[in-house]
């Protein structure tokens, strides 16, 4: 379990993470998300020990990170996959941690095996790839059989076997019982793979709850009906807590508030034929963008740049 009660950091006047109060419970996969620039890689830095709170604090299974006297066994970490010795083959650098924490040349080989990693074991972790240095991050988080797992962004450079491979192995790690904190940009795969979430933006907490109860509290189901008599439609279907949207003169209507069913039923009592009726409900990236709205630091240009 990883509790963070009130945890700050200051840069100077900057503030990365202001505050935050959250709790990353056992036996589920727990998504961190956030703009860049919101403060999740400084939160994750602040759990491990590798940046000092200015205030608060953040305890993994009951104690600060630095409290733990085998820290591998505690909690797994991805952070930076590529903070590798270049000149180190993949078996080598797990063996140099296992070192550390008297951890067997056995479980080294187990998690070579796990992540696939068994063909280029001795090559120099310099050469791999962007996914098999992922792949090798994995198998250090993993080294020493830990309750508590925290990655960031786990699938960067992973090809579609080794994304599937990824949730597989999340999904997995939470039915065993054991915490799983992964911060990502891609909301496909957390819409797959996320049981809670946590979302940030500008260092505060936006949101700490399920993905269904997300996409319901900021988009709700939304009714697409099509008629011939939009106009009318309109007036039948608007009331208190109901919002009707559509393009002036348009046949197809957008509506929140009402069930389809709810929809249907009206437009019948009052005698409007419908072309087009069906529930759409919003995913989870549309709810995440709409959340974080205001949040976004980093905004690209709206218009293509010209060349001179």
């Amino acid at each position: 379990m990883i509790e963070a009660r009130r945890l700050t950091k200051r840069y100077g006047e900057k503030i990365a993470v202001d505050g935050v109060d959250f709790t990353v419970r056992p036996g589920a996969v727990t998504g961190f998300l956030g703009p860049n620039g919101a403060g999740k890689s400084t939160t994750m830095r602040m759990v491990i020990g590798l940046d000092a709170p200015t205030s608060g604090t953040v305890t993994v299974n009951g104690r600060r990170y630095a409290k733990h006297t085998a820290p591998l066994h505690e909690v797994g970490v991805l952070l930076e996959a590529r903070s590798i010795h270049p000149g180190r083959s993949a078996f080598d650098h797990l063996m140099a941690l296992a070192y550390t924490h008297g951890i067997s040349r056995v479980r080294v080989n187990e998690v070579i095996e796990m992540t696939g990693l068994q063909s280029v074991a001795r090559r120099r972790a310099g050469a791999f790839s962007l996914g098999m240095g992922q792949r090798l991050g994995i198998a250090a988080a993993l080294l020493g059989d830990p309750q508590t797992v925290m990655l960031d962004e786990p699938v960067n450079g992973l090809d579609p076997e080794g994304v599937q491979w990824i949730r597989n192995l999340l999904t997995g790690l939470a039915a065993e019982g054991r915490t799983v904190f992964v911060s990502s940009h891609l909301m496909s795969e957390m819409a797959l793979v996320a049981d809670h979430l946590i979302v940030v933006g500008r260092g505060r907490v936006l949101a700490d709850t399920t993905v269904q109860e997300l996409v319901r509290q900021v988009g709700g189901d939304t009714v697409v009906v099509a008629s011939a008599d939009p106009a009318r439609l309109r007036g039948v279907l608007t009331g208190p807590g109901v919002q009707v949207a559509g393009q002036p003169g348009a046949e197809r209507l957008s509506v929140t508030g009402l069930s389809a069913r709810e929809v249907g039923l009206r437009a019948a009592e009052h005698g409007i034929a419908l072309f087009e009726l069906g529930a759409r409900t919003i995913s989870l990236e549309e709810a995440f963008m709409e959340l974080t709205r205001d949040a976004v630091e980093y905004h690209g240009a709206s218009t293509p740049v010209r060349a001179a």
